[in-house]
């Protein structure tokens, strides 16, 4: 009699043994690798039709020992709009891949940040946005204000939450970080 109700027991636990599989032969799932940025550029060009300025960040060593190189070509003009494009390279292949397209592709898994330091009269508006009306911001507004000078930093983020109020509550992972000291004349 006990062995009878012994039976659904082992029943139970011989289905379990044979349910479960050995995952040593499954497929891994694709790990979807960190972009590799070694240079951001960033192009002002003024409304009005005058010169561009650039801003750019070159770290072709990445964690290297070598510090990033930083350039800023030209300064900007006081009560003008800019229209900003950033372009996102990697540049330890050749040709140098432009790491802007992918980006531009997984919209709803990047956003770009602009923060303007204290002593700099300039604001900025996001121009292109992902498939959910969130920003990208790989395309902006930059509007300068009075005669004056600090940092920008451009900060691209990896996964963010969308929507948010900006950089401190987004979230996600750093991709590239760049800040440049700039002069409104």
């Amino acid at each position: 009699m006990k062995n009878l109700k012994l039976l659904p027991v082992l029943f139970i636990a011989s289905l379990l043994f044979i349910a479960c599989s050995n995952d040593d032969d499954a497929t891994p799932l694709p790990v979807n690798e960190e972009e590799v940025i070694t240079t951001l550029t960033v192009t002002l060009t003024p409304d009005d039709g005058g010169t561009p300025i650039e801003l750019q960040t070159r770290d072709l060593d990445g964690d290297g020992p070598n510090a990033p190189v930083i350039t800023v070509l030209g300064n900007l003009n006081a009560g003008v709009t800019y229209n900003g494009n950033i372009i996102l390279l990697n540049e330890t292949v050749n040709p140098a891949e432009n790491i802007t397209t992918e980006v531009e592709e997984e919209a709803e898994e990047h956003q770009f940040f602009y923060t303007i330091g204290d002593g700099l009269d300039a604001t900025t508006t996001y121009t292109n946005f992902d498939g959910n009306g969130n920003p990208l911001g790989t395309q902006f507004t930059l509007i300068t204000g009075a005669v004056s000078s600090g940092n920008i930093t451009f900060t691209l983020r990896h996964e963010p939450t969308k929507p948010n109020t900006g950089l401190v509550d987004a979230g996600g992972e750093t991709d590239v970080a760049a800040t440049f000291n700039v002069i409104i004349e």
